[in-house]
């Protein structure tokens, strides 16, 4: 998966980044993740991430947020770059996320604005901003998980499009699309290499294909 000309090089990344906890939603280096914004602190975020880097970290919170308590984040999540932007007349902005590169949660930094900003730790992740080389991927096996895996959960598909999808970005699109639960999508972010993500996707649907769907798909993201 070759690099877009205006990602930035790894040295150029942000010393702070604005954090988006949303439960079950994953973006992966190299996804496009579109978001419904309409929280009047997540306008802010936007609002200040375009007037900077166009940076924003996308991160699973641990649990659900309490009164006055914000919820601890998951150590790990991913930043994305906002690469396409509008507002609608009722007061949304919506915007398109590319994942950029993974980080691990460092300090958390006080705002005013009412949105998180972290310091993150990209040094661990410095390989998702190389030129990706193919993941080692058993194809067959891959395709026939998939198969299962939507005809268990009800889900349609569009298969010409997704024989014809090349290794990499067929693996990046799956893991974001699918509707696994929080610490599953956590598993995808959190796997070491591209190969392993793969084997992580594959067991995850395998086993999801003999088991009941889930009564919540957390696909749309909207916060």
């Amino acid at each position: 998966m070759s690099r877009h000309p205006f990602d930035p090089e790894f040295t150029a990344l942000p010393r702070t980044i604005p954090v988006f906890p949303l439960t079950g939603v994953l973006l992966l280096p190299g996804g496009r993740l579109p978001l419904n914004v309409f929280e009047p602190r997540y306008l802010h975020m936007v609002q200040d991430a375009l007037a900077a880097d166009r940076m924003i970290g996308m991160i699973q919170p641990q649990a659900e947020e309490q009164e006055g308590a914000p919820p601890a984040l998951y150590r790990t999540g991913c930043a994305g770059r906002i690469v396409s932007f509008s507002e609608t007349d009722d007061g949304r902005y919506l915007i398109t996320l590319s994942g950029i590169c993974r980080f691990d949660v460092g300090e958390e930094i006080a705002t005013t604005r009412g949105y998180r900003r972290v310091v993150p730790s990209w040094q661990p992740y410095a390989a998702d901003l190389a030129e990706e080389q193919p993941p080692a991927l058993d194809r067959a096996r891959l395709m026939k998980a998939v198969e299962g895996y939507f005809k268990a959960q009800g889900l349609s598909a569009d298969w010409d499009a997704i024989k014809g999808t090349p290794d990499g970005r067929l693996l990046v699109a799956l893991s974001m699309v699918c509707p696994f639960g929080p610490a599953e999508k956590q598993a995808l972010l959190e796997a070491a290499s591209p190969t392993r993500r793969a084997e992580t996707l594959i067991a995850l649907m395998e086993m999801a294909a003999i088991t009941p769907p889930s009564a919540e798909d957390p696909s749309s993201a909207r916060h």
